[in-house]
């Protein structure tokens, strides 16, 4: 071979050389071991809890209603009032009620009158039996007329006693009479504040039938919170567990409370209808979500918290204070005695095995009770295929080791 074509050969094996790094470096090849996603296990409050949605309502709410018919003839109070037990805040035109009240007092005088008469006749009619009871016991008057004489006597006495009678009644009648002309002024039976003014000044109310309402009171200083706890839920409340929540205006102030009450039925049974309640309740257990009430309390000094505001409720079920804790994902399945097995990360970057106990899960975090210390790096998942296609598998079985 001579040494021109030597040197040829020598240039194009250099030359293909050149190409096949270049190719390499542009195009690397895809490794077997797909990459994983890690997290380092750290210090943190976690908390467990049922989450809730809850309305707002008053401590305390009063209908404040009329008992007696008539004309509104003033309205004391406007709406947003803060008034004081006893206080006047509205008057019902009063003329029919001191009409009724005028009438049963002359009822009474006219009673009163025909008792002293009464009375008048009773004493003559005793003077005059007595005296026959007298003359017949020395055979000086007939016994006819002695029995006329008792019979009298007897008759007056009942006439007065019936008399007596009347005037009970009558007194009975002006008592009520005085009584529905003080309905006549409607006054607070609480501290409170106006928060509804259902009857406006010059409306006519019937109180016939039912007690139709003037205002609302209600005591906004302790507000009550109704908060639908699902029946998937409800098993794991308990009454005194830790609550709190949040208003959608002003979602960064936490409301502390403590739950005082659980409802045993649902808000559903107040509607329901005795016949067929069985029935109804089957086919709306079957068609619809069930939810009971959990109540609580919250100061509201500040009265930033309004009558039927909604509240994002949460029922505190565990808690724990700078907990190590890693990603819920990076737990598998759970081994047959209920702990869990993953994958922590050393300092050389290969895996190792892991047996852990966990406490708290809230579905983001878990705490770990042991096997994971914390600033250990855990396997969370994996997050390429080798295909090249994207996916992020939670892990759930050994992923291969890193730097092998």
């Amino acid at each position: 071979m001579s040494k021109k074509s030597f040197l040829s050969i020598a240039i194009g094996v250099g030359l293909a050389a050149l190409l096949f790094v270049a190719y390499g470096q542009l195009f690397p090849a895809e490794s077997d071991a797909p990459p994983v996603l890690t997290a380092q296990a750290v210090r943190k409050d976690l908390e467990e809890s049922v989450l809730a949605s809850g309305t707002l309502e008053a401590s305390k709410l009063v209908s404040v209603g009329a008992q007696v018919s008539g004309q509104v003839k003033a309205l004391k109070v406007k709406l947003g009032d803060k008034v004081q037990k006893d206080q006047l805040v509205a008057e019902i035109d009063s003329l029919t009620q001191q009409n009724n009240l005028h009438n049963a007092e002359a009822s009474l005088e006219n009673v009163r009158a025909q008792l002293w008469s009464g009375q008048a006749a009773l004493k003559e009619a005793e003077a005059v039996f007595i005296r026959q009871k007298a003359m017949r016991s020395h055979d000086a008057t007939s016994k006819e007329k002695f029995q006329a004489a008792e019979a009298s006597y007897e008759s007056a006495k009942a006439t007065v006693a019936g008399l007596e009678a009347q005037i009970r009644s009558a007194e009975i009648a002006v008592d009520t009479a005085k009584v529905n002309l003080g309905y006549t002024n409607i006054t607070a039976p609480i501290d409170g504040t106006v928060v509804a003014i259902v009857t406006e000044e010059g409306q006519t109310v019937n109180a016939a039938q039912q007690a139709p309402t003037i205002i609302k009171l209600a005591q906004l200083d302790l507000m009550t919170i109704k908060a639908q706890i699902s029946e998937a839920d409800i098993t794991r409340v308990k009454i005194g567990q830790r609550v709190h929540f949040t208003i959608l205006g002003e979602p960064d102030i936490i409301y502390e409370a403590k739950l005082r009450a659980i409802e045993p039925a649902p808000e559903s049974i107040k509607t329901e209808s005795s016949s067929g309640s069985s029935s109804s309740s089957a086919s709306s257990s079957s068609s619809s979500a069930i939810y009971y009430n959990g109540l609580f309390d919250v100061p509201n000094d500040e009265g930033l918290l309004r009558i039927s505001m909604t509240a994002e409720v949460n029922i505190v079920l565990a808690e724990a204070r700078k907990a190590v804790s890693i990603p819920r994902t990076a737990l598998g399945d759970p081994d047959p005695d209920g702990g869990y097995s993953i994958h922590v990360v050393g300092k050389d970057g290969r895996q190792e095995l892991r047996k852990i106990t966990v406490g708290i899960n809230n579905n983001v975090d878990v705490e770990v009770l042991s096997g994971v210390q914390e600033g250990e790096t855990v396997v969370v998942s994996i997050s390429a295929t080798k295909s090249g296609e994207s996916s992020q598998t939670n892990f759930g079985r050994r992923p291969p080791s890193m730097g092998m």
